[in-house]
C-alpha cells in the first residue's frame, strides 16, 4: 500500500462567493470577494475571473479596502491571521498574527493609524461573540503579531450584517436580537435600545441587519417582519426616534446607503432590490427577477456601481441607473445536491444541480459557470415551504447525445409526483432539447438509473421503489421518442442499483441483499450473487483489465468483489464506505470511507484486495459526490503515489458544498513553470527600438557602468529635434548586421567564437553551392552592385554614431 507523498487535497474552484458582501474598487474596475480560503479578483467589465489572492490556511471571512491605500486590501480568515494585499499584482504584502478565530473586518476611515474591528469568538464560548478593535503595529517584517486588542463589546450578533460604523466613524452600531446598541468612542459609552418581540399586529421585530448614514446621525435596521426602521436621536436613551417603512413581505437580508447618503439599498428573498430615496418617506425604484435571494448589497466609492450577492452563488453587478450590467456566477449552491457529479462527455464540464429545476454546466478548467439547462420547465416562486419540482436524477449517455433526467415534487408527502424526461443534443442549438417526457414510467419513486456503455446501441435502464426495473430503447430513427423495451423484478424485492459492464454484456441489478446479472440482449436471468449480509448501497463494474469483477458496497459496512467468469466471492473487507467511483479510462476504483469523524481515501484495483494508494484524513465530512475527470494531457513523470491519477483527475463535493480535487507535485510544478515570464534570448528577432536601447543596456551591464535611457526620461526640451532623431534612426535601419562596426572591442571577443562557427557553416555552405553551381543545378543569389551604389554603401559605413551612444549617457 502507498501512502501519500506528493499528492495532497486543493480546493479547486466552486466554493462561496456570497459568504461576505463584495467590494468594489475604488476605480470602480475589480469586484473582490471571498471564497474559500482565498479572495477572488473579477472584472467589473468583462465578469471573467482574473486572479486570486491565495495565502491563508482556512475560510476567508471579510475583506476590506485599505483606507490609506486604495491598492490594498485586508483580508480576515478563521486561520487567526489579518493580511494585507495588493490586489491588483496579487502580492502579500503582510500578515498580522491575530490569534483568534476571525469571522468578520471592519475598517473607518477616519480612525488614526489602522485600526479592525473584528467578530472573535472565544475557544470555550459557542455563541458569545466579541467585538474588538486590533491595532495593526508598523514593521518591515513580513509576520508581525498584533497585540494590542481592546474589547469593544462581549455580546456581538453573529451575523457580521448587525455591526456598522457610524458617522465618519464616530460610533458603531451592533444589534443582537431585539437589542440595538450604540458605542461612542470619544465617550467611551454605549447607549441600549430594545424593542418588543411583536407588536399589536403580531410582527416579528428582531434585528437582521444593520446600516449606518455616512453623513447624518441615522441608523437603518432590517427586521423579520420585512420592515425596515430609521433611528435618529439615538444620543439621548429616553428621546431616541425612529420612522418605519415597509416593503418587503419577508425578512430583510441587507441594507447599504449610497456614498452620498441619497438612498438606502435593500434587498431580500423576493430577489428584488429596493432603493429607497432618503428623506423622502415612501419614495422608491425596484429592480426585480435579480434569481436568488439577496443576501448583501455593497457600492463602490463613487456610488456609479452596485453589487448584490444572491443565495445561488451569484454576483450581480449593477449600474446606478439601475440597470445589470455584469453577472458573476459561481457554482450554484443549492439546498443539496440530489443529482450525482457528471461530466459532460462534450464540453468536458462539470453537471450537477443547479438554481432550482436546472442543471448546471460548470468549467473546471477555468472555475466558470457556463450555463443552466432548464429541465422543470416552471416558474419558480421563491416562497418558504411552497413544494415545488426539483431534478433529482440524471445522467448522460457514453456519447454524450443523449441526458436522462427525472424531477419529483412531494418528496416530504404522500402525494408524489415524478416525470422522466429524455434530452436530445441539437448541433444546430449547441444544447439539448426535450424528445421525450415519461409522466408514469413507473408506479413509486425512481430510485436509479444509468445507461448503456456500448457507442452502437443505446439503453436507458431505470429502477424504482415499486419493485421493477424497466429498460428504455428509441426507435430506428434518431427523432423518434422512447419507449419500454423491457421489465424485469424478481422475488417482489425493491431495486437499489443497476449497472452496465464496460462492453454492456452484462447488466447488474441489485434487490436489497442479491444482485441479479442480466443479459441485455435476450433479458435472461443469468445468475445471482447473494453472499454479502446488507442492503447492496453502491455498485459498480470493473475498468479495462479488471472488467471481469463486480464491486459492492452493502449497508453492513462490507466492500466485495466478485469473479464473474467463476461466480464466486473473489474478496471482502469490513470498511464504511460512503461512495464508490470506478474510473472509466483505468482499473483503479476510489472509495471514500467515513469513521471517527473524518473521511478517508482508498483507491485500489479489483484484482488485488490491497489499496494502491491512501489518503488519511480527506476531509472532515462525508462523501457522497465524486467523480473522475479525464485528462487532456497525461501526466508523465509522476511517482508511484501519483500513478492512479496519471489519466484521470478525482473530484469530489463536500456536505459544505466545497469542490476538492487531489493536486500532484507535477502537476503543481508544471503549472508554476507555465506561469513563469519568458526570457527573450537572442535567438528570438529583436525590434529596431531593442537594438538601438537594449543592446547598448546589456554593454553597461556587462562594463558594470550605470545605464541611462535617456531616451526614455530625459525632458523633451533638452533632447535634440524629433526630425534629427528620426533621420538617424531610419537611416540606421539601412545598415544591414553584418556592415556595422563593432563600438566595444570587449563584445568583439566574446562573439569571436560564434563568428568562427557561423564562418565554418559558410564554408560548408559555399561549397555546397559551388558543386550544386558545377552540376548547373544553381543560379547565382549574390547580385552585383553598380558602382554608384557601391561608392553609397561605403559611405554609410563610414558613418560615425557614436552621438547615439553619448545621448543615451547623457544626464537630464
Amino acid at each position: 500500500m502507498v501512502e501519500k507523498s506528493d499528492v495532497r487535497v486543493v480546493r479547486c474552484g466552486g466554493s462561496k462567493i456570497n459568504l461576505r458582501p463584495p467590494i468594489i474598487s475604488t476605480d470602480s474596475r475589480f469586484v473582490l470577494c471571498a471564497s474559500g480560503d482565498s479572495v477572488k479578483v473579477y472584472s467589473t467589465r468583462t465578469e471573467e475571473w482574473l486572479h486570486s489572492l491565495q495565502g491563508h490556511t482556512n475560510q476567508v471571512t471579510g475583506i476590506a479596502l485599505n483606507p490609506a491605500n486604495h491598492l490594498q486590501v485586508y483580508s480576515c480568515s478563521a486561520d487567526g491571521t489579518v493580511k494585507l494585499w495588493d490586489f491588483i499584482d496579487g502580492i502579500l504584502i503582510k500578515t498580522f498574527i491575530i490569534g483568534y478565530r476571525l469571522f468578520a473586518i471592519y475598517v473607518s476611515e477616519k480612525h488614526d493609524g489602522i485600526s479592525l474591528f473584528t467578530n472573535i469568538l472565544p475557544e470555550n464560548s459557542d455563541k458569545c461573540f466579541q467585538l474588538v478593535a486590533v491595532h495593526l503595529p508598523k514593521s518591515a517584517e513580513q509576520e508581525v503579531e498584533a497585540k494590542e486588542l481592546s474589547a469593544v463589546s462581549s455580546r456581538i450578533s453573529p451575523n457580521p450584517s448587525c455591526t456598522a460604523f457610524g458617522r465618519e466613524g464616530q460610533y458603531i452600531a451592533f444589534a443582537r436580537h431585539l437589542q440595538l446598541n450604540v458605542y461612542f468612542f470619544r465617550k467611551q459609552k454605549t447607549y441600549s435600545f430594545s424593542l418588543k418581540a411583536t407588536d399589536k399586529k403580531g410582527a416579528k421585530n428582531a434585528f437582521t441587519c444593520i446600516a449606518c448614514h455616512p453623513a447624518d446621525d441615522c441608523i437603518a435596521t432590517g427586521h423579520e417582519d420585512g420592515k425596515i426602521r430609521l433611528w435618529r436621536n439615538f444620543i439621548h436613551t429616553k428621546e431616541y426616534t425612529y420612522s418605519t417603512q415597509h416593503w418587503h413581505h419577508n425578512a430583510v437580508n441587507t441594507l447599504c446607503f449610497t456614498p452620498e447618503g441619497t438612498n438606502l439599498l435593500s434587498g431580500g428573498i423576493e430577489s428584488v432590490l429596493v432603493q429607497w430615496q432618503y428623506g423622502a418617506g415612501n419614495r422608491k425604484e425596484f429592480l426585480p427577477r435579480l434569481g436568488g435571494s439577496i443576501l448583501h448589497v455593497s457600492t463602490s466609492s463613487d456610488g456609479q456601481l452596485f453589487c448584490t450577492s444572491h443565495s445561488d452563488n451569484k454576483i450581480t453587478v449593477i449600474e446606478s441607473s439601475f440597470k445589470v450590467c455584469g453577472v458573476i456566477q459561481g457554482l450554484v449552491k443549492g439546498d443539496a445536491v440530489f443529482t450525482d457529479l457528471m461530466i459532460d462527455p462534450r464540453s468536458k464540464a462539470l453537471v450537477l444541480n443547479g438554481k432550482p429545476g436546472h442543471l448546471q454546466f460548470y468549467s473546471l478548467l477555468r472555475d466558470k459557470h457556463l450555463y443552466n439547462l432548464d429541465i422543470v420547465q416552471q416558474e419558480y416562486i421563491y416562497e418558504a415551504g411552497l413544494d415545488q419540482f426539483e431534478v433529482v436524477k440524471a445522467a448522460f449517455d457514453i456519447k454524450g447525445y443523449w441526458l436522462a433526467t427525472v424531477e419529483e415534487r412531494g418528496q416530504k408527502s404522500s402525494d408524489l409526483e415524478f416525470v422522466l424526461k429524455l434530452w436530445a443534443y441539437d448541433e444546430r442549438t449547441q444544447s439539448f432539447v426535450l424528445n421525450t417526457t415519461i409522466t408514469a414510467a413507473h408506479t413509486d419513486r425512481i430510485i436509479s438509473m444509468c445507461f448503456s456503455s456500448s457507442e452502437e446501441t443505446t439503453m436507458l435502464v431505470t429502477t424504482a421503489e415499486d419493485g421493477q426495473f424497466k429498460a428504455w430503447c428509441q426507435g430506428a430513427d434518431d427523432q423518434s421518442f422512447w419507449s419500454c423495451d423491457f421489465v424485469g423484478s424478481y422475488h417482489n424485492l425493491t431495486p437499489t442499483n443497476c449497472s452496465f459492464s464496460a462492453d454492456s454484456s452484462l447488466l447488474a441489478v441489485s434487490f436489497q441483499e442479491v444482485i441479479t446479472i442480466w443479459s441485455p440482449d435476450t433479458w435472461e436471468l443469468l445468475t445471482t450473487l447473494c453472499q454479502p449480509p446488507g442492503v447492496v448501497r453502491d455498485l459498480c463494474f470493473g475498468q479495462l483489465s479488471c472488467s471481469k469483477y463486480l464491486i459492492a458496497t452493502t449497508t453492513r459496512n462490507l466492500l466485495c468483489c466478485w469473479n464473474l467468469l467463476t461466480c464466486a466471492l473473489e474478496w471482502s473487507t469490513s470498511v464504511e464506505v460512503s461512495k464508490l467511483q470506478p474510473d472509466p479510462l483505468s482499473e483503479n476504483v476510489a472509495a471514500f470511507s467515513y469513521q471517527s469523524k473524518h473521511t478517508d481515501l482508498f483507491v485500489f484495483k479489483p484484482n488485488e484486495p490491497r489499496p494502491l494508494f491512501t489518503h488519511k484524513n480527506v476531509c472532515s465530512e462525508k462523501i457522497h459526490r465524486a467523480v473522475f475527470v479525464p485528462r487532456e494531457e497525461l501526466l508523465n513523470n509522476c511517482d508511484e503515489s501519483s500513478q492512479w491519477l496519471n489519466r484521470s483527475q478525482l473530484y469530489f463535493l463536500t456536505q459544505n458544498m466545497d469542490l476538492l480535487t487531489f493536486s500532484t507535485a507535477t502537476e503543481e510544478d508544471r503549472m508554476l513553470s507555465s506561469s513563469k515570464r519568458l526570457v527573450i534570448d537572442d535567438s528570438i528577432a529583436v525590434t529596431p527600438f531593442y537594438l538601438l536601447l537594449g543592446k547598448h543596456r546589456q554593454q553597461q551591464q556587462k562594463l558594470n557602468t550605470p545605464s541611462h535611457p535617456a531616451l526614455l526620461h530625459t525632458p523633451a526640451h533638452v533632447l535634440p529635434a524629433a526630425s534629427v532623431l528620426c533621420s538617424m534612426f531610419v537611416s540606421s535601419l539601412l545598415i544591414s548586421n553584418t556592415g556595422v562596426r563593432e563600438m566595444e572591442s570587449s563584445e568583439q571577443e566574446m562573439n569571436s567564437e560564434k563568428e568562427e562557427e557561423h564562418s565554418e557553416e559558410e564554408m560548408e555552405a559555399c561549397d555546397s553551392q559551388q558543386e550544386l553551381r558545377a552540376q548547373g543545378s544553381v543560379d547565382e543569389v549574390t547580385p552585383k552592385l553598380s558602382k554608384a551604389q557601391e561608392r553609397e554603401l561605403k559611405r554609410v559605413r563610414k558613418t560615425d554614431f557614436s552621438w547615439m551612444a553619448g545621448l543615451i549617457d547623457s544626464k537630464p
